[in-house]
Order: C-alpha cells, then sequence, then structure tokens
C-alpha cells in the first residue's frame, strides 16, 4: 500500500521547468520530507528536504539556485519546483518520508518511506 503519490513529471526541453508533487497522509505532517532521483546504473541522489516541523529545507549542490522544494500543510502536499532544467537532470524522482527531524545532510538511509516515483526527461 503506497503512502506516498507522486506525479507532475514529464518529457522538457532543456531549459524548461517542471513541478512535482507528494500527496502524503496525515500521520506524515510532523515527518522529514525529501526529494530524490535515480538514473539507470546510478546510485540514488538526494535532491532537497522539507522538515514538515521547522520548515528547514536542505538542497544538494547540484540543484541550488534551480529547484525549490516546498509545501502545503493543509494540501498534504510536498512540491519541488524544477526550472533551467538540464540533460543531466533525467531521472526517476520519488518522494519519501522520515518519522524525524531532518539532517544537514540528504541521506537516502534515512527515509523510510517511498513513493513509486514519477520521470522526468530533459533533452
Amino acid at each position: 500500500h503506497v503512502q506516498l503519490v507522486e506525479s507532475g513529471g514529464g518529457s522538457v526541453q532543456a531549459g524548461g521547468s517542471l513541478k512535482l508533487s507528494c500527496v502524503y497522509p496525515e500521520r506524515y505532517e510532523s515527518y522529514c520530507m525529501g526529494w530524490f532521483r535515480q538514473s539507470p546504473g546510478k546510485e540514488r541522489e538526494g535532491v532537497a528536504t522539507r522538515d514538515n516541523n521547522d520548515k528547514t529545507r536542505v538542497y544538494a549542490d547540484s540543484v541550488k539556485g534551480r529547484f525549490t522544494i516546498s509545501g502545503d500543510d493543509a494540501k498534504r502536499t510536498l512540491y519541488l519546483q524544477m526550472n533551467n532544467l538540464k540533460p543531466e537532470d533525467t531521472a526517476m524522482y520519488y518522494c519519501a518520508a522520515a518519522p524525524w527531524v531532518c539532517s544537514v545532510e540528504i541521506r537516502a538511509s534515512d527515509f523510510n518511506y517511498w513513493g513509486q516515483g514519477t520521470q522526468v526527461t530533459v533533452s
């Protein structure tokens, strides 16, 4: 039973934008939420995290200044606004949740719950 449901992926040209969404259950309201991505043959990479408690955000260096993580607590939805997309951003993007405060580092091993992913392709 998938608890996290992502949407918003698609195909865009380099320089374009996409906005990903992730709907999560009510009990995740105090969790650390994050976005990760994985390309074929590569390890899962942390993109950004947002702490649902204090709203602090952490970004991977590769996306700083281009991607913005945000959330709508009333809608229990996490977002990832991606601007100035590059071909190297092509990957399956996953929403994730952890029942504790976000770390200053983005590590997949810290997260217990995962969505099924949404594909982003930049050409």
